[in-house]
């Protein structure tokens, strides 16, 4: 079935031909073809009644009443645009997007109607108003409810490739209507036009009925005042940004309109100037199907490739950049030449208004839905209501506004030859304001995508320190949570680690014991000073029963460090037994620092009897001492017992010793404690402790293959965590010449370092080389995997079919294991990107796109698209997208990333061998079993290799394979087989013993 795919896609019929010339996909083509049918029908009644009532409305008042008309359609198309939004709250979103348009065109004919049947004075002229102004009220909502009807059948990334066509459905309008309404008015006149676009306004209602009960799961089942609770209280997480961003697309649409009212009335003011009435619906006429034709083939061809390549920013901003800069300065160039200078504000205006209408109706219409796609579904379809309906109607009134005051004061102040290019002016000033407003939303567009909130790290770049050492003291002086408390502790020492001291000591005799504790752990991180002795020294003349043991031991310590001449006959007398095992053993490991010979015996005595104790608190504390002690002397030969202790908390305090002291001896206990989950935690802050003194050796477990997965993961972790230079340039190295879930581990590792930097990114420009070098290598082997996965499809019927049945199996496993290799790369390179950008972005994209739903899909890829800007992202896209494996397969082809060339089964399958080191472990295995059954024949050199591999299922199914091929050559192994530890390596071997009654010679 794959193969037959495989063909199509190399031989496209006519259909997937036509598909690929409007870039669409064969999913989306029946929603985008119905929605394109019912926008064309709608559109060509909507044009008809258009240019008829504009036809009445000129010869009834002229152009001098248009900005009136402006306001008053504004108020209109308001008050319908609150409607529409109060429906959407009473009924279900599918009853009223269908529902909308006949209830839109009843008004209509009924005015046509009492137009025809009634003959007042003044009534026609009151009558032509109304249906002039019902017309514009009816394209504001029909837009409005053909943007929310897409929304809703296409996600973000669907919307972008199929608006372009369904938004054409207007252009084929054009055309028809354009050419038509000549000929319709050679027999009907302008109300019977006026009709029959009714009627094809309400078959056009008829195909939308169809295409929501079709996909009727796409539209919610209840009223929006019904909307659940968890969605209410998702909605107000996002409410601060998702008001920025509406309010900004508020702004971008109604600018737009304000740009078309303006180019509009000049327009229509040149053309009753120029022509006479009926001559003017035919112009109207033959202009919209000539500038149809032309957004036609932008829209069908040109408009979603433009999106998806260069953005929809990009796009949006054509408008006003075309209009704004464009177009006026090409009107002032022909104005400049005299032989057409009488009619060249004529040509100029109609070469601005068929700027805007090919811009308008093709890029800014196939973008705006999309801007809407970041707001939650549950509230996008009101939001784009208020935003988007009311926005145009307020900006028709203020323009329609401006417009009088414009003409008002042009009539004073500026010359008749100069008022024209006043209107330019402004329409240039409204262009620019447009182009700031896209810059905005382009800066909100993914952050309301993300729904992340804009959480700054807290560095000593970016805060105040005196302001934040006043705010630390305050926090800990005033009632509160305890935790909040030491976290503040712990903030200040990361901020400011060496001025801590200076914070912490004044307010000491005011904090709890716990707060003390972590105060003094603070202040001990950097060197003592004499300073803060008097304020430590007063803990220590508190009775003992009134001071925690923990702190009176820290508060000895630091008094010690810090007292330039310290009393040692007074810290001797605390190796009395009657003191707290914790005191006795800090002033014997601060005796065995500086005190005489007598003070050191009586220290070692002391520090032997806690280490041989047989309560568990004398054991710990002591083995805490010895973190101090310079030399252990007699001391060491307790450490291997102790390592073996009964109690955990004794085995954790010797492994936090032994970082201390730096025993060489004993750095094998660390990185065996690596591996146990009751240690390891400890092991690791004890390794960290030792910076790059501990690099070596972790280096040496997370590089040996033979060692567990576990072991070597937490040595790279551990590695990360030193965060020193030499670290992290350690992990970059060996990022570069690792592979697989090695790999995996240290992109995890350096995104630790990265999340814990106060810088905005790991990478400066050197290692942002390295990142794409690396996600260029990814995308490679992608291709190996791709053709691999072309070339392993069935083959022809074996004549066993028990043999045939097995060899079907064993290539489905295979065929799984590269699918789950493609997911592994995938994975590879999202934390690559996340190095790159930022990890809010990235994670809410990979979040995303490991989702099985398809608008989760595109929300990711969109967040990329606008987060990305490498040379490969048009590719990482396509490659992240749900396509085929023949479709990516080409892309990387067309990228030159890959090469392919069809080979046989077993070419392939020696071709995925010779790629080894890049294999997972079980595609390894999967291969050996599947050439097994297979019968293709491998070399010696692949089997020794995987007779070598670390994992024990590898060399089983290379000893499989070789108990098939070559009995030979696994009777003369098995001997060396035989001393395999791997349970299930030492089973197969005993069955093969068994089997071929094997005798292994004696030594």
């Amino acid at each position: 079935m794959e193969l037959k795919h495989y063909s199509l896609a190399a031989n496209p019929s006519w259909l997937a031909q036509l598909l690929k010339w409007v870039n669409l996909r064969p999913e989306e083509g029946e929603r985008t073809w119905m929605m394109f049918a019912f926008y064309t029908f709608v559109s060509v009644g909507l044009r008809w009644a258009e240019d008829s009532t504009v036809a009445l409305f000129l010869d009834e008042y002229g152009a001098g009443p248009l900005p009136w008309m402006y306001i008053a359609s504004a108020v209109m198309g308001m008050a319908l645009v609150f409607v529409y939004s109060w429906l959407q709250k009473v009924f279900p979103l599918r009853w009223v997007v269908v529902a909308i348009a006949p209830c839109m065109v009843a008004p209509l004919m009924l005015l046509v109607v009492l137009r025809w049947g009634i003959n007042l004075p003044y009534f026609s002229v009151v009558v032509v108003f109304l249906l002039r102004l019902w017309v514009d009220s009816l394209y504001v909502v029909n837009d409005l409810n053909t943007s929310i009807v897409a929304n809703q059948l296409f996600n973000i990334r669907e919307i972008k490739r199929t608006y372009p066509l369904i938004s054409s459905g207007l252009l084929i309008a054009d055309v028809i209507s354009g050419f038509s309404l000549p000929w319709l008015l050679s027999f009907a006149r302008l109300n019977r036009v006026i009709m029959i676009a009714c009627g094809v306004i309400v078959m056009a209602s008829a195909i939308l009925c169809y295409l929501t009960y079709q996909y009727r799961s796409s539209f919610p089942d209840l009223p929006q005042r019904l909307m659940p609770q968890e969605q209410a209280s998702r909605h107000r997480r996002i409410q601060a940004p998702l008001k920025r961003y509406t309010l900004q697309l508020f702004a971008f649409v109604g600018l737009l309109q304000v740009i078309g009212l303006l180019v509009d009335f000049q327009y229509l003011q040149e053309l009753k100037t120029n022509l006479g009435d009926r001559e003017l619906a035919s112009f109207l006429g033959i202009f919209g199907g000539i500038i149809g034709l032309c957004e036609l083939g932008t829209q069908w061809f040109f408009s979603s490739r433009l999106i998806e390549r260069f953005g929809v920013f990009f796009t949006a901003a054509l408008l006003p950049a075309a209009v704004g800069f464009v177009m006026p300065g090409l009107i002032g160039l022909l104005y400049s030449i005299p032989a057409i200078q009488s009619s060249a504000f004529f040509w100029g205006l109609v070469g601005l208004k068929f700027c805007d209408e090919l811009l308008r109706y093709t890029f800014v219409v196939s973008s705006s839905p999309v801007l809407y796609q970041p707001i939650p579904e549950r509230i996008r379809s009101r939001m784009q209501a208020l935003s988007g309906g009311t926005a145009e109607a307020i900006a028709t009134g203020a323009a329609g506004i401006i417009i009088l005051i414009t003409m008002y004061i042009c009539g004073l102040f500026v010359p008749p030859t100069m008022q024209k290019w006043v209107f330019v002016g402004e329409t240039m000033v409204v262009a620019v304001a447009c182009l700031k407003v896209v810059w905005l939303l382009r800066s909100r567009y993914v952050d309301l995508l993300v729904l992340s909130a804009e959480r700054g790290e807290l560095s000593a770049a970016n805060v105040g320190l005196r302001a934040f050492q006043q705010g630390v003291v305050k926090a800990l002086e005033e009632k509160g949570n305890t935790a909040d408390k030491h976290s503040c502790i712990e903030l200040l020492a990361q901020i400011d680690p060496q001025g801590a001291a200076d914070v912490l000591a004044p307010i000491l005799f005011k904090l709890p014991s716990d707060l003390q504790r972590h105060s003094l752990e603070v202040m001990l991180t950097t060197a003592p000073t004499p300073a803060h002795l008097s304020e430590v020294r007063w803990l220590l003349e508190r009775h003992p029963d009134n001071i925690d043991p923990e702190v009176f031991a820290l508060a000895l310590r630091y008094v010690w460090l810090a007292d330039p001449n310290p009393n040692l006959s007074q810290i001797e007398e605390y190796l009395h037994q009657r003191h707290h095992s914790l005191t006795r053993a800090t002033a014997a490991a601060l005796l065995l620092r500086q005190g005489t010979p007598l003070q050191k015996i009586a220290a070692t005595k002391t520090l032997r009897r806690m280490l041989t104790h047989k309560q568990e608190r004398e054991r710990v504390n002591g083995v805490k001492a010895l973190r101090e002690v310079v030399y252990l002397q007699a001391l060491r030969i307790h450490i291997p017992n102790l390592l073996q202790d009964e109690s955990l908390r004794v085995r954790c305090a010797v492994l936090e010793m032994i970082a201390s002291t730096r025993m060489e001896e004993y750095y094998s206990a660390l990185l065996t404690a690596l591996y146990y989950k009751s240690t390891r935690a400890t092991a690791m802050r004890a390794l960290v402790k030792m910076e790059n003194e501990a690099l070596n050796i972790l280096l040496q477990i997370a590089t040996n293959a033979h060692k567990p997965e576990v072991l070597r993961m937490y040595a790279w972790r551990t590695i990360a965590q030193i965060c020193t230079t030499e670290a992290v340039e350690t992990l970059w190295l060996q990022l570069e010449s690792s592979w697989g879930t090695t790999r995996h581990h240290i992109l995890r590792s350096l995104l630790k370092i990265q999340k814990q930097s106060e810088m905005c990114n790991l990478v400066d420009k050197f290692q942002q080389s390295r990142v794409e070098n690396l996600i260029e290598q990814e995308l490679r082997f992608l291709g190996e995997i791709y053709g691999a996965y072309l070339d392993l499809q069935p083959q022809s019927i074996l004549e066993n079919n028990q043999t045939n049945q097995r060899v079907k199996i064993l290539r489905d496993l295979l065929q799984r294991a590269l699918t789950e290799m493609e997911w592994d790369i995938r994975e590879r390179i999202l934390l690559l990107l996340k190095l790159l950008y930022s990890p809010e972005q990235m994670q809410a994209a990979a979040f995303n796109l490991r989702s099985e739903s398809v608008v989760n899909l595109a929300k990711g890829l969109e967040i990329l698209e606008h987060t990305v800007n490498l040379p490969t992202k048009s590719l990482l896209l396509n490659i992240l997208d749900k396509r085929s494996h023949q479709e990516k397969l080409s892309y990387l082809l067309e990228a030159k990333f890959t090469e392919y060339q069809q080979m046989s089964v077993s070419e392939r399958l020696q071709k995925m061998l010779s790629l080894a080191p890049f294999l997972s472990d079980w595609c390894l295995a999967c291969c050996f079993h599947f050439a097994q059954a297979s019968r293709i024949r491998l070399t010696i050199n692949e089997i020794l290799l995987a007779l070598r591999h670390p994992t024990g299922f590898v060399r089983e199914a290379a000893i499989a394979y070789l108990s098939v091929v070559s009995h030979r050559v696994l009777l003369e192994l098995l001997p060396k087989l035989q001393k395999d530890t791997h349970p299930l390596v030492a089973m197969q071997i005993q069955e093969l013993i068994k089997k071929y009654q094997f005798t292994p010679k004696a030594n």
